[in-house]
C-alpha cells in the first residue's frame, strides 16, 4: 500500500485539497443535521395536535350537550390531518418545505380547505432547504472540480508530467490518483448520511439506494472533470470550463426544461380550484332550495327518504350545497392532478440526460417527499373528509339529535404509511450514464498525456 501513502501525502500537502475535503464534510454534516432537525420539528408539531384537538372537542361537547341538530357541532368541529415525515425525509425535504403537512378540515366543502394553505412567499421558497440533496446536487460537483481541475495541468506547469509519463504503467498511476480523490469525496458525503440514517432509523435498502445515487452522481462529475483536465489547457482555463459545464448542467438546462414543461403542460393552481369552489358555494344561496336538494339526492340516493325541508334555514340544505360545490369542480380537480403528474413524468424523463435532475428525483422518491407523496396525503384527507361527512349526514338527514355522547364517536384520522420507493430502474440509468462518462474520462489517460 505504498502508493496509497504516497498519494495521501500529495493530497495532505495541498491546502486546497484538504480545505475542500474538510469543507465538504462539514457542509454535509450540517445539511444532515438540518434535515434531522426539521423532521424532528415537524414530528413535534404533529404530536401537539392530539391534545389540542381533544381540548377543542371537549369545549364543543360542553357547549352543545343536547343539540337538536348536528349542524352546529359539525360546523364548529375541526378535524386534524397530518402527514408525518418518513425516516428518510431528512435527506431531501422536497415539497414538505412548501406544502402543508398538517391540515385542519371541517365537514364543509373540501377543495376550499384543501388548497387554502397553498399560498407562500416564493422568494422564501425559491432557495429550498439546505439538506443532503442540495449538497449532493449543487455543491458536490464544485468540490470534484476543485480537486481535479489541475490534476494534469499542475504537473505540466511544474515540469513533472514528462517524468510521470516515463514511469511504467502510467495509466494505473492516474487511476489510483483519481480513485483516491473520488473515495475521499464520497466518504465526506456518505459518512454523515449514514450517521443521519442511523439516528432516524432509515431502512437499509433506502440507505443503500441513496449511497448508489450519491456514488453515481459523483462519478459522473469525476468523469466530466477528467475529460476537461486532460486537455492541454492551463489550470485556470480548466476550472473556468468546468464551472461553465456545472452551470449549464445544474442550473441553466434544468431551468429551461422547467420553463418548457410549464408552457407545454399548462396547469393552474390549487388556489384557483379553491376560488371556483367557493364561488359555486356562495352562489348556491341564490339557488332554490328544492333544486339543490334534487341535485344532491340524485348523486346521494341513500338520503332520498329524508324529510322535506322545513320553512327557514336547515343545515342539511347547507351541507348539501357544500357537497355539490365539491362535485362541481371534480373535473377540474382531476385535470389539475393529471397535469401535475404529467409534468412529473416528463421531469423524470429529463433525468435520462440530466444527471442532476435524476439524482434529485431519486432522492425525493426515496425520502417520500415528492409530488406523488403530497397527492397521496391529499387523497387520504379526501377519504377522511368523506368519513366525516357520512358521520354527520347520519344525523342531519334523519333529524337525529346530537349530544355529548355523540362527540365520543367522531371519526379519527389515520395517517398514510410512508412509501419510500426505490426506483432501481432510474437508478440503473443514472449509474449507466455516470459509468459511461467516467470511462470516457479515464480513457483520456490511455497512452500518456502531452
Amino acid at each position: 500500500m505504498t502508493w496509497l501513502k504516497f498519494e495521501w501525502r500529495l493530497i495532505a500537502r495541498s491546502r486546497l485539497s484538504v480545505a475542500a475535503l474538510l469543507l465538504l464534510l462539514s457542509l454535509t454534516a450540517l445539511a444532515v443535521w438540518s434535515g434531522l432537525h426539521e423532521t424532528a420539528r415537524q414530528r413535534e408539531t404533529i404530536a401537539r395536535l392530539a391534545p389540542l384537538h381533544a381540548q377543542d372537542v371537549a369545549a364543543l361537547a360542553a357547549r352543545y350537550p343536547h343539540s337538536a341538530s348536528a349542524g352546529s357541532p359539525a360546523y364548529y368541529t375541526f378535524f386534524n390531518t397530518w402527514d408525518p415525515p418518513s425516516s428518510a425525509a431528512f435527506m431531501a425535504l422536497g415539497l414538505r418545505d412548501v406544502a402543508p403537512y398538517v391540515l385542519r378540515v371541517r365537514a364543509l366543502g373540501l377543495q376550499a380547505q384543501l388548497y387554502e394553505g397553498e399560498s407562500f412567499n416564493p422568494e422564501v421558497a425559491l432557495p429550498g432547504r439546505f439538506d443532503f440533496a442540495f449538497v449532493l446536487i449543487y455543491m458536490a460537483p464544485l468540490f470534484a472540480i476543485a480537486l481535479l481541475h489541475d490534476a494534469v495541468s499542475a504537473e505540466r506547469e511544474s515540469g513533472r508530467l514528462r517524468l510521470l509519463q516515463a514511469m511504467p504503467d502510467t495509466r494505473r498511476l492516474w487511476r489510483r490518483r483519481l480513485g483516491l480523490r473520488y473515495v475521499l469525496l464520497l466518504l465526506c458525503l456518505t459518512l454523515p448520511l449514514c450517521a443521519g440514517a442511523l439516528c432516524s432509523g432509515t431502512p437499509m435498502v433506502v440507505v443503500l439506494a441513496a449511497l448508489v445515487v450519491s456514488a453515481a452522481y459523483l462519478g459522473f462529475w469525476f468523469g466530466v472533470s477528467a475529460l476537461v483536465a486532460t486537455r492541454r489547457w492551463r489550470s485556470v482555463a480548466n476550472a473556468t470550463a468546468l464551472m461553465g459545464v456545472w452551470a449549464l448542467l445544474v442550473l441553466v438546462l434544468p431551468t429551461l426544461a422547467n420553463v418548457a414543461l410549464v408552457r407545454a403542460i399548462p396547469v393552474g393552481q390549487g388556489v384557483d380550484l379553491m376560488l371556483t369552489q367557493r364561488q359555486i358555494v356562495h352562489g348556491a344561496w341564490e339557488v332554490p332550495r328544492e333544486e339543490t336538494m334534487r341535485k344532491f339526492y340524485a348523486s346521494h340516493p341513500e338520503w332520498r327518504n329524508s324529510a322535506p325541508l322545513p320553512q327557514g334555514f336547515h343545515y342539511k340544505w347547507y351541507y348539501a350545497f357544500h357537497q355539490l360545490g365539491d362535485e362541481a369542480v371534480a373535473g377540474q380537480v382531476a385535470a389539475y392532478r393529471q397535469g401535475l403528474l404529467a409534468r412529473q413524468q416528463w421531469s423524470d424523463r429529463l433525468g435520462w440526460i440530466l444527471p442532476g435532475v435524476a439524482a434529485q428525483s431519486l432522492l425525493h422518491r426515496l425520502a417520500d417527499t415528492d409530488l406523488p407523496a403530497q397527492l397521496a396525503y391529499q387523497d387520504r384527507i379526501a377519504a377522511f373528509h368523506g368519513e366525516v361527512r357520512r358521520f354527520y349526514y347520519g344525523y342531519l338527514f334523519t333529524d337525529k339529535p346530537f349530544g355529548t355522547a355523540d362527540f365520543s364517536r367522531l371519526p379519527a384520522f389515520t395517517p398514510r404509511a410512508a412509501a419510500m420507493t426505490v426506483s432501481w430502474g432510474e437508478a440503473a440509468l443514472l449509474v449507466l450514464l455516470s459509468t459511461l462518462v467516467a470511462a470516457l474520462g479515464m480513457r483520456r489517460f490511455r497512452g500518456g498525456l502531452d
